[in-house]
């Protein structure tokens, strides 16, 4: 599904449009998209309800990742949030016998959709954590690709606690993290710590507070000096041959390395090491040779 919405991905800004005026404030946006410099910073916005990972919020969300996906002015995305939480997980009151089964199976399926489509997507997705993330929440920074947290943040699934087991978050928290750590997490629903999380790799990088952003935007910038067409074979690459045996992953990179070889950019890095300069990416999927 992720890859189909890959396909697919245009639309509207989630920010853009014609201003409208009324006698009634408008209500804030669930989350909020920002670009400059080939950075797109995506805030989840509704730190009242924890950031709760609601149907509407995880559909925003979508939507902003989606949004000139395949423009070669986006190099990296950088997903934070506002408030002490950086998420909650999923909205409890989305999860009553009230909204019925049809509409808890829309709720996973759709919190499937958008963490398989941060994976799929071409460019690398940095989280920034500055907070408690929780459940679905946790879910999220294990989806990313790189994640970095300050030193006070926490990370835990205590969905056990409530009666609901935290299965969905499991699947990339269990590719993140040893299968022992990610099971102690998953039946005790107690917080680990950012130093923890670094440990056993569900997180990058744990930093000062004051220095979350300066990190986080100096991994983005050095992201962005790189060529886009060659980090998105790489990054899917990546994923692809982790979930293979040794010698199929050896067999898929093999392959790729050739393709990167093939690209205008992959002849244009070499060149340019070679002549002591530095490269011009042209950022395509331009072939050098066939």
């Amino acid at each position: 599904m992720a890859r189909a919405l890959l396909r697919g991905a245009v639309g509207a800004s989630q920010l853009g449009g014609t201003a409208r005026f009324c006698s009634r404030a408008e209500p804030e946006p669930l989350t909020v998209r920002q670009q400059s410099d080939g950075i797109r910073r995506i805030i989840l916005n509704d730190p009242r309800r924890r950031n709760a990972l609601s149907l509407a919020m995880l559909e925003s969300l979508r939507g902003n990742l989606l949004e000139d996906l395949h423009s070669h002015e986006l190099r990296v995305v950088i997903i934070s949030a506002r408030g002490p939480v950086f998420s909650s997980g999923h909205n409890l009151k989305e999860l009553t016998s009230a909204q019925g089964r049809e509409y808890h199976t829309k709720v996973f399926d759709t919190c499937a959709e958008v963490m398989t489509l941060i994976q799929d997507l071409p460019v690398p997705v940095i989280a920034m954590v500055n907070g408690i993330a929780t459940a679905a929440g946790c879910q999220l920074v294990a989806s990313c690709d790189v994640a970095v947290a300050t030193e006070t943040s926490t990370f835990a699934t205590p969905g056990v606690n409530v009666g609901l087991f935290c299965s969905t978050p499991a699947v990339a928290i269990g590719r993140a993290v040893p299968r022992k750590v990610a099971m102690e997490m998953l039946i005790t629903g107690t917080p680990i710590s950012a130093h923890n999380a670094l440990l056993h790799g569900l997180i990058s990088r744990v930093v000062p507070e004051e220095r979350l952003e300066e990190e986080t935007l100096a991994i983005a910038r050095r992201v962005c000096q790189a060529s886009r067409s060659v980090v998105a074979l790489g990054k899917a690459t990546f994923q692809r041959q982790m979930a293979q045996g040794r010698d199929a992953a050896y067999a898929t990179a093999s392959k790729v390395m050739v393709d990167n070889l093939a690209l205008r950019d992959g002849q244009e890095g070499i060149r340019a090491f070679i002549e002591k300069r530095r490269p011009v990416w042209s950022n395509t999927e331009e072939k050098a040779h066939d």
